[in-house]
């Protein structure tokens, strides 16, 4: 006697319920797995064209998965990730230095043929797949799971150094706390007889010792001064600004320390700063999306806010017009220099932030027929546009003190955490309410660093998540242990020698790293996965594919973008320095083992694959390169048709004996095949080794 439809469908909701209460007790008797009896080919055949001939298409959270409760939330939290402290202290002087205006044009050019379509490329990869970095990969090509051990690593070394910069903004921050900001003046614990306050009698510059120069209509003070240096046995030609003293000496207690075999004592004032962030970044995202998805509305939009008053103020200041002529003068012949494209290379890719696993992460929490492929044109464009408007931020002040001190502008213009902990607040301190500008300076800082650790951090928990039922079940547990891990390790960023560590950290935790890895993303997806496929796959999300220009860039031009930033980076590769201070041969091998040690991932997990998969090499090989989705929606079988509980086995095609129809079933369609065990569980299914 057969069963209608309807019969069927709540028949097979009881007997769902039941596997529910089963599991539920096995799990309270510990057992974590139950054997589930395998029915013949036959029923296979005959079940699922019951089951899934009407499958509705899964849209937001009908898998279990928690999704964005906006649009917006999703968009500012990428936004924010993207835009960080780089794109204020980094693009601008990059644009000063590389022909002004003339680096947009290679900037563009290589914003469209790489940034752009790697940026979109791993948005739509973590749309359609749900998952994050380590079970995405796993899913796409088995053999290349390691990539997404490799980026979740990478995001792993970066945490432990980049919330120290958020720490020091956050310390300047309580700082600005004063009537009178502490490094405006030279008469304080930490300063020298070198330091020099802002005057505008003075020939000054900042940076990091430098000649005097000229003392225009000051000539008393010049011989003064150097007397009295002279007299303690000071070397009376060099000197240093109040601002640069505060930062070195009292913020990082360089001259405590005499490199990095000598960190010193723990500066307790930077460590308690860190630990805020920490508790910051821990209440934003213990609870998923949820939280860090509302956070962002502040921490993601005041920076602009900040960046449009910074800009106003700016350019009402003398010698600003100055400033924004530099930025933006022209200068044509440095596009001939391969140098200046990759600059123009490089800040586009590291701008955008591929590799990390975050936009993969972000984007698994979309809905899944969401337009992907527009909100990568639009949060790629906003980042860029910020980069090109903070530098009229910057370069007008730099035109200022440039004014103020007699100097040109190559002379006080400089990059990297210089600018932002040196010059800009030097700058801010000689306006009038220079509490105020430092304020909301420092607290645009401490937004922008905020964005990018969620980011970071959130790919990270996401990956282990989805990988491991045991981290995602006990999420609030995890983000503690790891919060708690990062903290302990970045107290020696906290120390008197810290920063020799920090710029450790900084040049080798993600630089040829995530290059490498992004570049076996963009082979995986183009020449294993198959660009074919992939664009079938966007297609299914938002209704058309991709076109020729999508398809020869991840396929061709993507490739070549990174191994031209590759090659050229180790061709002209130097041993790490800071200043006056060479780094011992021990710390390059350390830091290009923190390096490899990312990148070993892929490699190391490809070969533990190949031993434990069953078959010839080729066989082995072939195994390995298909997607989990081929193995899923082909081989999947109803393992015991009592409960309702779905597993798959590896049968090949032809012993199915399966329609046409259930050979093209969608990735939604058989995901509903499997969803009562993923969710009963808990755990991803099995992968197809």
């Amino acid at each position: 006697m057969g069963l209608t439809d309807t019969s069927f469908e709540v028949l097979l909701t009881l007997w769902r319920v039941l596997v529910v209460g089963v599991v539920w007790t096995e799990e309270i008797c510990g057992q974590c797995s139950g054997v589930l009896l395998s029915h013949s080919i036959a029923d296979l055949t005959h079940m699922s064209s019951r089951v899934v001939k009407n499958a509705p298409k899964l849209n937001g959270s009908v898998d279990g998965r928690e999704t964005w409760s906006g649009k917006v939330d999703f968009l500012l939290s990428v936004i924010g990730f993207a835009v960080d402290l780089a794109n204020v202290w980094r693009f601008p002087y990059l644009c000063y230095k590389n022909g002004g205006g003339a680096f947009l044009v290679p900037y563009c050019i290589m914003l469209v043929v790489g940034g752009i379509p790697l940026f979109y490329m791993e948005l739509a990869l973590g749309q359609f797949n749900r998952k994050g970095a380590i079970t995405c990969w796993g899913r796409l090509v088995p053999l290349l799971k390691g990539i997404g051990y490799a980026v979740v690593l990478i995001a792993f070394y970066v945490d432990f150094y980049y919330n120290v910069i958020i720490a020091w903004a956050l310390r300047y921050f309580f700082a600005s706390f004063a009537s009178l900001l502490p490094w405006t003046t030279c008469d304080n614990p930490w300063n020298t007889l070198h330091c020099r306050t802002f005057d505008t009698n003075i020939s000054y510059m900042f940076d990091d010792s430098y000649f005097v120069d000229t003392y225009p209509g000051n000539s008393s003070l010049v011989e003064d001064r150097l007397d009295r240096n002279s007299n303690q046995g000071y070397n009376s030609t060099w000197y240093t600004s109040a601002a640069q003293e505060y930062f070195n000496r009292a913020i990082l207690e360089l001259h405590e320390s005499e490199g990095l075999h000598d960190l010193g004592t723990i500066k307790w004032d930077i460590a308690l700063c860190l630990l805020m962030v920490y508790l910051i970044c821990y209440f934003s995202l213990w609870k998923g999306i949820s939280t860090s998805g509302k956070v962002v509305w502040f921490t993601a939009l005041f920076p602009y806010a900040v960046l449009l008053i910074l800009l106003i103020r700016g350019v009402t200041l003398p010698g600003s017009l100055e400033g924004i002529r530099y930025y933006l003068n022209p200068n044509f012949s440095a596009i001939s220099k391969a140098e200046v494209w990759v600059d123009a290379a490089t800040q586009v890719f590291f701008s955008l932030g591929p590799g990390f696993g975050v936009l993969l992460a972000y984007a698994s929490y979309n809905k899944y027929h969401n337009n992907v492929y527009k909100d990568a044109l639009l949060t790629s464009l906003i980042n860029s546009a910020t980069s090109f408007v903070a530098g009229f931020v910057i370069f007008s002040v730099l035109g200022y003190m440039a004014r103020a001190s007699g100097k040109s502008i190559q002379d006080v213009a400089t990059e990297g955490p210089g600018l932002v902990f040196i010059v800009y607040p030097a700058a801010i301190a000689t306006m009038p309410g220079s509490t105020f500008w430092a304020l909301i300076f420092f607290m645009m800082l401490l937004t922008l660093g905020l964005d990018s650790s969620f980011g970071g951090s959130e790919a990270i928990i996401t990956a282990l998540s989805d990988e491991f039922a045991i981290i995602g079940n006990n999420r609030e547990i995890f983000v503690a242990s790891l919060f708690t891990l990062y903290f302990l390790v970045g107290l020696a960023s906290c120390s008197q020698g810290g920063f020799y560590f920090f710029h450790l950290l900084d040049r080798y935790a993600a630089g040829y790293s995530m290059l490498f890895a992004v570049l076996a993303e963009a082979i995986a997806i183009s020449w294993i996965y198959g660009t074919d496929r992939f664009c079938a796959d966007i297609k299914d999300m938002i209704g058309f594919s991709p076109g020729i220009y999508w398809r020869v860039c991840w396929k061709f031009v993507a490739p070549i973008f990174l191994m031209f930033i590759i090659v050229y980076g180790l061709m002209g590769y130097e041993p790490l320095t800071y200043e006056d201070y060479v780094y011992p041969v021990w710390a390059n091998i350390l830091g290009w083992l923190i390096a490899t040690s990312s990148i070993a991932m892929i490699p190391g997990i490809a070969i533990y694959k190949i031993i434990i998969t069953p078959g010839n090499f080729i066989q082995r090989l072939k195994i390995l390169t298909t997607p989990w989705r081929d193995t899923q929606q082909r081989n999947a079988d109803f393992s015991s048709v009592a409960n309702g509980a779905v597993r798959r086995s590896f049968i090949a095609d032809e012993d199915l004996n399966l329609t046409k129809e259930q050979q093209n079933l969608t990735k939604e369609q058989t995901e509903v095949m499997i969803q009562s065990r993923e969710n009963v569980n808990g755990d991803p299914p099995p992968e197809p080794v």
